[in-house]
């Protein structure tokens, strides 16, 4: 059965366990050709090479993805020490080579151990930051180096797992905007030495766990099967700690149609709001002076009519 070109309406998010030589964009669309859904999009860009958590977002969910991109992430790396590459991962040449110090584990942890924290990273050109209007990665294929100022981001937890020289593994839980790929080469750096990325897995993009993830596979099953409604969570799902906000019909309507309507003063601040029959209405700021201003309007059928 032919599957139709301008889909239909399915709202939530899937965890997807994204496959190795997918682009994030390859697997949405994978994705949503799987649902059949009219629209998707993805919470963070991961890249080919990497595996792991690529959050899509459904139908109106695609409304909460802009508000997930702060989200701690958490990585499980592989870096071989004593050669770098000119995109820090498998993908690219062997750009420079260098010897492997003799460290045990324990110095290893304490070079780790200065990565905590907050740390600046100079982002890799082979990534899709722009530079006038033109992403990075386009400058590096063309062979232009141009230069990046240093970020700011912010290393919540590292771990080392396994030291076999020239073979690093470590675990990583990192603010938005942290480039794996560059914290191997700076912890290599600090270990005096260079490196690049054999593998990297993204465990978790808070607050969803890894156990919750679907392999493309187990989608195109349950799909066939006519079950794949099932993998899907509520399109507020990445929202879980902000307030709930409650309205009754009359106040819904008005929050359906975009004006304000009166609230909690005590709730200021975003918040998730629902309206009779426990319908998600949309996403809301509450004013200190109590007055709810819709942000994102939602039209989501009542479960029962779905």
């Amino acid at each position: 059965m032919s599957r139709r070109s301008k889909g239909r309406d399915v709202h939530g998010i899937v965890l997807l366990d994204k496959p190795a030589g997918y682009t994030s964009s390859q697997a949405v669309q994978k994705v949503r050709w799987l649902f059949q859904a009219r629209k998707a999009g993805h919470t963070g860009t991961l890249d080919p090479f990497a595996t792991g958590m690529l959050p899509i977002c459904l139908g109106e969910a695609s409304k909460t993805a802009g508000f997930m991109l702060e989200s701690a992430k958490t990585y499980v790396a592989r870096a071989l020490l004593g050669q770098a590459t000119t995109t820090g991962d498998t993908e690219g040449e062997v750009s420079i080579t260098a010897a492997v110090p003799a460290l045990d584990r324990d110095q290893v942890t304490r070079v780790l151990a200065g990565f905590q924290g907050q740390v600046a990273q100079i982002p890799p050109m082979y990534s899709a930051l722009k530079h006038q209007g033109k992403p990075l990665y386009r400058l590096a294929r063309a062979g232009q180096e141009v230069p990046r100022e240093a970020r700011q981001v912010t290393i919540h937890a590292l771990e080392l797992l396994t030291w076999e020289a020239p073979v690093l593994e470590f675990r990583v839980r990192c603010s938005k905007g942290t480039y794996v790929r560059t914290l191997a080469e700076d912890i290599a750096q600090a270990m005096g030495s260079c490196a690049h990325l054999q593998a990297l897995r993204r465990l978790e993009v808070e607050p969803f766990q890894a156990e919750d993830m679907f392999m493309l596979e187990e989608l195109a099953d349950r799909a066939e099967r006519g079950r794949i409604e099932q993998c899907l969570l509520p399109p507020d799902a990445g929202l879980r700690d902000w307030p709930i906000v409650r309205l009754d019909a009359e106040h819904a309507v008005r929050f359906g149609h975009g004006n304000p309507v009166e609230g909690d003063a005590d709730l200021a601040g975003m918040v998730r709001v629902y309206g009779p029959g426990d319908i998600l209405l949309g996403l809301g700021e509450m004013t200190a002076h109590g007055i709810l201003k819709a942000r994102r309007v939602m039209h989501l059928e009542s479960p029962e009519t779905a």
